[in-house]
């Protein structure tokens, strides 16, 4: 392959000019990036665009290795600190070459590594950056396990939990470096929270069954099953798991909860870890909670255009009074309180939460754990808090009328409380208030505004297509019958678990409550609500779904399955 600087490349095909190549090295100075990262990232080439001008200039092959099924014999072509250092995949090896996917061919630096590492001639393949990763990932996350449990087996002799192990128990594990000397079970356990974090999973399920033990995780919004156990090492996995949350490995009948923190290539999880015995032993569920902060802005949980305009000025306009999030179990509610805890946050304010459980740690911010067992329930916890001199209060959940009435009269003498309920749209929050015992004029007087929400799967980039949009369809969205509308969907592919669907986005509805709206809750008059809400700067989350639809981020499916036709 002939040596080519990737700008000239580009320059000399017509696909970035000469000043824009100039632009490029500029802001890739002192960066460490490559050049091709950097005119992606700036917006000055598509990938699409990068991979066409080297097909056609080097002559090199492209590998869509989300369709391409990788065999797990791969990982031992190429050592996994080298495959991840360069992010590069061997689909291939005959004795005397090895094809190598990646993303740039150009670089050289990587081939040369790679051919001495395995004394053959390699032959670049290019593949999107994205897919690259993940093939690698998952290539070596799988032998990392498929080893681990190959070593457990040869050494059941161990002790039930992998030998090394202290019983004081691990609070921080770091599962990005090489382990190799470490116990099986360790290496296993590792194994399995590397993937969940490079699938991007919620959560872990560790379920014993008849015969084997199940590793599913629930990868945006669903369960995925990814691995299988054998049952003689049930134990040993389960024990370590317990271990690493500084839970009782000799109490196997009732239920514990634990916490541990892990730091995947560099990136610091949060592990909740809950077990419940069941008839074949110890289920063991592990939510993995990210810290990276851009998953608790306005942008990382979906709001934006009008909807960002008017939760803005929800907050900008309201120093005190109650501000609600709503919606139904797995809706977002939680990520959206920690978003507007950390936009509110500052040194100039006293920012108390009540949490069960705790699951992100905020600076500038006193969070107090809520433990129903000790007595410290919400509506306790809330009358502790109003003496310590707040000017904001957040409630994790309500949950009692005892709790949402000590909340309102907070709310109305001058603190700003924010909370989430259990509600499936905002105006039915009201009913929901009502039904627990909160007074009318309470919540007229008391609540601000209402954040009504859902959380809908985005369309795999990897597989995603256009196609002509049915009747039915557009009657759904409310488009236009006579209208060609275009829609799009995934077709399915190794990188989405042949769903279509890859990560999710929020769908909002925001109700400012205004005099009229507040009159009409007064008067428990749902004719009187909605001509107020008509009247108001409303617009129900059917409308902003219609719009997720027709940006091409979500399916119209997808807001049948979490929306439904009525809203």
């Amino acid at each position: 392959m002939k040596y080519t600087k990737l700008g000239d490349l580009l320059v000399n095909n017509g696909t970035i000019s000469e000043e824009q190549l100039k632009d490029a090295l500029k802001l890739q100075a002192g960066t460490g990036e490559r050049l091709g990262t950097v005119l992606k990232e700036h917006g000055f080439i598509t990938e699409e665009q990068l991979i066409d001008a080297l097909i056609s200039q080097l002559g090199v092959e492209y590998i869509d290795l989300n369709s391409y099924a990788l065999s797990s014999e791969m990982a031992q072509v190429i050592p996994k600190g080298i495959a991840k250092k360069y992010m590069v995949v061997p689909v291939k090896a005959t004795r005397t070459d090895v094809y190598l996917a990646m993303a740039d061919p150009l670089n050289f630096v990587a081939i040369e590594e790679v051919r001495a590492v395995t004394r053959k001639r390699v032959i670049p393949m290019i593949a999107s950056q994205e897919a690259a990763k993940r093939a690698v990932m998952n290539l070596y996350s799988n032998q990392g396990a498929m080893k681990a449990i190959e070593d457990m087996q040869k050494d059941m002799l161990g002790g039930p939990y992998g030998s090394g192990l202290s019983s004081q128990g691990i609070s921080q594990i770091a599962l990005d470096e090489e382990q190799t000397d470490a116990a099986p079970a360790i290496r296993l356990v590792n194994s399995i929270i590397d993937r969940a974090y490079t699938e991007k999973a919620s959560d872990i399920h560790v379920e014993p069954k008849e015969g084997t033990l199940a590793i599913r995780m629930r990868i945006d919004g669903i369960l995925r099953p990814v691995l299988t156990v054998p049952r003689e090492l049930q134990s040993s996995v389960i024990s370590r798991l317990k271990i690493m949350a500084r839970m009782d490995i000799a109490k196997r009948n009732m239920p514990q909860d634990g916490r541990a923190t892990a730091t995947v290539r560099q990136e610091t999880l949060d592990l909740r870890i809950s077990t419940l015995p069941n008839i074949y032993g110890e289920k063991i569920v592990i939510r993995l909670l990210q810290k990276a902060p851009e998953l608790i802005s306005p942008k990382g949980i979906g709001i934006h255009g009008d909807n960002l305009t008017r939760f803005q000025s929800l907050l900008s306009d309201n120093k005190e009074g109650m501000i609600l999030m709503v919606g139904p179990t797995g809706s977002g509610k939680t990520s959206t309180m920690y978003t507007i805890i950390d936009l509110l946050k500052s040194d100039e304010v006293n920012l108390i939460s009540l949490e069960d459980p705790v699951e992100y740690h905020i600076d500038n911010v006193c969070q107090v754990p809520i433990n129903e067992k000790t007595g410290l329930s919400f509506a306790n916890a809330l009358r502790a808090v109003l003496r310590q001199d707040p000017d904001i209060i957040a409630v994790g959940e309500i949950r009692d009328g005892e709790t949402a009435e000590i909340a309102m009269r907070s709310a109305m003498t001058g603190h700003l409380v924010l909370s989430t309920i259990h509600t499936n749209d905002a105006v039915s929050s009201i009913d929901r208030l009502m039904d627990i015992g909160v007074e009318p004029y309470l919540i007229a007087g008391a609540v601000k505004g209402i954040i009504s929400q859902r959380l809908l799967r985005c369309i795999c980039p990897a597989c995603k297509k256009p196609y002509k949009a049915s009747v039915e369809e557009k009657a759904l969205m409310g488009f236009p019958e006579e209208e060609d509308r275009v829609l799009y969907r995934g077709e399915g592919c190794a990188e989405c678990f042949k769903t279509g669907y890859r990560g999710r986005t929020g769908a909002f509805e925001i109700l400012k409550i205004t005099y009229p709206v507040r009159r009409a809750i007064h008067n428990r008059s749902h004719q009187q609500m909605e001509d107020a809400i008509k009247e108001a700067d409303f617009v129900p989350i059917m409308e902003n779904c219609r719009q997720l639809v027709a940006d091409g981020i979500t399916t119209v499916e997808e807001v049948e399955r979490m929306v439904g036709r009525e809203m």
